[in-house]
């Protein structure tokens, strides 16, 4: 297990043997390759299809679980078996219909009790693969989508945080991991954006701080680049693009919430996260 010390003077460090992998982005120029105008009309089924099954689900399928008899836990196993299988089958259809490709390394790991599970965010479907692929896992989402008619009732009966406001999401999210959840969060809070340095901001750190017994980077890349930060869905790259989930070496967060105050701790080990992202993706 990998630990993050302080060194006295200096500033936090990882003890790792995390390989620097990383390839450099590549620009997406050239002829429009693998299908371009398939993968176009495909890329646009594929949300479609989306939105219809999550609206159908939250319509149908939520509401029949919900009545299930059993309490709370339970109920909201169900939910997140429903939803796992849904996001499953999701990206099955993409790949089915060759708008992506997609690996993963070390998902085995995953989903262990109390284990906050952090990644970095380059396209829009990052959760769908973590959700997908990680037994039973909670996650921190961003509010807009209890407002979604096509997701309001999905995320609230699968036991999700909204990621607003600030506080009370701490609170939730050291609440799920505290109580035995394996909990997904992204530091960044949002997308990356193409070409900016990246930026971790400090609540899963906190989070980690307070109730964590473990936490696990996922480091997620893409190629071509797609589904970023402002881009429009139909913006499809020339190429079709591969995703690349692999596993990190796990951080232990006991020697940092026992050896000094909470904000510092939390502060020390959101730079070493942010030294473990650059060591294996480089520093954009």
């Amino acid at each position: 297990m990998l630990r993050l010390v302080r060194l006295a003077g200096g500033a936090a460090t990882t003890y790792c043997c995390l390989v620097d992998d990383a390839a450099t982005t590549a620009p997406d120029t050239g002829p429009r390759r693998d299908a371009w105008a398939w993968r176009l009309l495909a890329t646009g089924l594929s949300f479609s299809v989306f939105g219809v099954v999550g609206f159908l689900l939250g319509l149908f399928a939520v509401p029949v679980l919900i009545a299930i008899p059993g309490g709370r836990g339970s109920r909201r196993q169900r939910i997140r078996r429903l939803v796992r299988g849904a996001f499953r089958a999701f990206i099955g259809f993409m790949r089915s219909m060759r708008v992506l490709t997609y690996e993963l390394q070390g998902f085995e790991r995953l989903g262990r009790p109390g284990q906050l599970v952090v990644a970095n965010h380059p396209s829009l479907i990052d959760v769908v693969f973590l959700i997908a692929f990680i037994p039973h896992a909670g996650c921190v989402v961003k509010r807009a989508l209890w407002r979604n008619p096509a997701m309001a009732l999905v995320v609230r009966a699968a036991g999700y945080v909204p990621n607003w406001p600030t506080d009370a999401m701490i609170e939730r999210a050291a609440d799920a991991l505290a109580g035995g959840q394996c909990l997904i969060m992204f530091p960044e809070g949002t997308r990356t954006q193409p070409g900016l340095p990246r930026q971790f901001h400090r609540g899963a750190a906190t989070v980690a701080i307070r109730a964590a017994s473990t936490v696990t980077p996922v480091f997620v890349s893409v190629q071509p680049t797609t589904l970023t930060k402002h881009a429009p869905w139909y913006r499809i790259p020339r190429r079709r693009p591969h995703f690349s989930l692999a596993v990190g070496v796990d951080i232990d967060p006991a020697p940092l919430r026992d050896s000094m105050p909470a904000p510092r701790a939390a502060r020390t080990l959101n730079e070493g996260l942010l030294a473990v992202y650059a060591g294996r993706l480089g520093g954009r």
